[in-house]
């Protein structure tokens, strides 16, 4: 056997294995049909690959070796093209607490007005859920208006519910009157799906972006679910923090129009806010904790974005939350958002 010949099989060998890694599990994932079915597909698929590879390298394979690999490339040209015609959808059957895309518009006041009333940022869809436990609940679904004006502070919140290193981001902003209104970018899923992490790169789920109260959204991760959640003061410039909350809104209004897939990769509740985040200031860089989003208040520290009331080392041992949000279980909506952030350093005090 020639050193061509042997370059050509390694190649076509990982050629049809790195296919296979993609095809097999978006056979399982996505197939329609029942699970017995979707089981025996993508089985067949993974044969069909090992066959491929073993005839490459065994001599007696010969004659049938290129009929295989032109099967299999027939399969995946059409697995292909029947992956191309998977688009996301906003008609679903959805679970309740994703039932919902915020809708919001800034509304300016009228020209008489305009002296003693800024613009307000108007909200339909706002979340504000009573959870009982994770399967018993009371959907409330609500309409807010927020004086943009009034916008005082931004925090970041990281929900841990795989260890230290992988958690759900949420952003919070506050206002001078005490109220905070959370955005969590989220997996829409229908309302008999539980989430996969290897589904979710697969076209499983839709994106949702949530709008919510925080003793809707925080509190169902931390006393509900069990999660450690984390709160962190970001300092940011007043006028940043207005076009985060304005592009978070948009976010939501272009999902409503053109639904897009999420992916546990690329498209998800960390890469999401880095791409708003781009969008609004230059130079932050690409970085493994926008993927192992646990270490992310790491990385808005190492660019000057987290509060400078305390080192670094002190923010994160003061910042987890979950057993003062416990301990507020049965305060008022109000007091719950205070209360959380007792001894959070930079809590204080506005984020500009």
């Amino acid at each position: 056997m020639t050193l061509a010949s042997l370059a050509a099989r390694a190649m076509g060998s990982l050629a049809v294995v790195g296919a296979s890694l993609w095809l097999v599990p978006a056979l399982w994932f996505r197939l329609p049909g029942p699970e017995g079915l979707r089981t025996i597909v993508a089985a067949l698929a993974a044969v069909l690959s090992l066959v491929c590879v073993i005839a490459l390298w065994w001599p007696q394979a010969s004659a049938i070796r290129w009929r295989l690999m032109g099967c299999y490339l027939m399969l995946l040209v059409a697995s292909l093209a029947w992956w191309a015609s998977i688009t996301p959808r906003a008609d679903r059957d959805w679970a309740p607490e994703v039932a919902h895309l915020v809708e919001g518009q800034v509304v300016t006041p009228a020209r008489d007005e305009a002296a003693t009333q800024g613009e307000v940022l108007h909200l339909e869809q706002v979340r504000n859920f009573v959870w009982h436990s994770i399967e018993n609940y009371t959907p409330r679904w609500e309409s807010r208006d927020y004086p943009l004006e009034e916008l005082t502070s931004v925090d970041l919140l990281t929900s841990h519910w795989m260890g230290p290193q992988i958690a759900h981001t949420l952003v919070s902003f506050g206002f001078a009157d005490g109220r905070y209104l959370a955005f969590s970018v989220e997996i829409r899923k229908e309302r008999t799906e539980q989430f996969s992490t290897l589904g979710g790169m697969f076209k499983q789920y839709e994106l949702a972006v949530i709008a919510a109260d925080e003793r809707d959204i925080i509190r169902v991760r931390s006393n509900v679910r069990g999660e450690q959640v984390h709160l962190y003061r970001v300092q940011m410039p007043r006028e940043m923090i207005r076009e985060l909350l304005l592009a978070y809104v948009d976010e939501a209004e272009a999902l409503r129009t053109q639904p897009r897939f999420y992916n546990t990769a690329t498209s998800n509740c960390t890469t999401l806010v880095y791409a708003m985040m781009t969008r609004l200031t230059d130079g932050l860089p690409l970085d493994y904790r926008l993927l192992l989003s646990g270490y992310l208040p790491e990385y808005v520290a190492d660019q000057d974005a987290l509060s400078d009331a305390a080192p670094f080392a002190e923010l994160k041992a003061s910042s987890l939350i979950s057993p003062a949000a416990i301990a507020a279980d049965n305060h008022p909506d109000g007091d719950f958002s205070r209360l959380i952030r007792e001894g959070i350093p930079g809590a204080d005090r506005p984020s500009y």
